[in-house]
């Protein structure tokens, strides 16, 4: 299973961002390992920024994305998208990838 989790650093020790659309990077697990640390491009500037990141976790082939809120437009866009979304907060990145694989079994 393909996760991206929304984090606050660029590594599985930062903290997962409390925001979805606006987080300032996306680590992207596939079978416990990061394959994958993205700069979010969406994480500043105009609206619009959860259907960009919905797209580009799309593109990614991510299962499914974890994040501590999810507004409506990403909620939306990843579900048409077939993207479960799981809502975890104060925690770091490790124990949200951890929480969430041993929720999926």
């Amino acid at each position: 299973m393909k996760i991206a989790i929304a984090s606050e650093g660029k590594d599985e020790s930062s903290e997962v961002s409390p925001v979805s659309g606006r987080a300032p990077y996306y680590l992207i697990f596939d079978s416990r390992k990061l394959v994958k640390s993205i700069k979010n491009p969406f994480a500043f500037g105009g609206g619009g920024a959860g259907f960009s990141v919905a797209q580009m976790l799309g593109n990614e082939k991510v299962d499914a994305v974890v994040s501590g809120k999810f507004g409506p437009n990403i909620t939306m866009a990843l579900k048409q998208k077939g993207i479960k979304i799981i809502v975890k907060s104060g925690i770091k990145v490790k124990q949200a990838l951890d929480e969430s694989l041993k929720e999926r079994k």
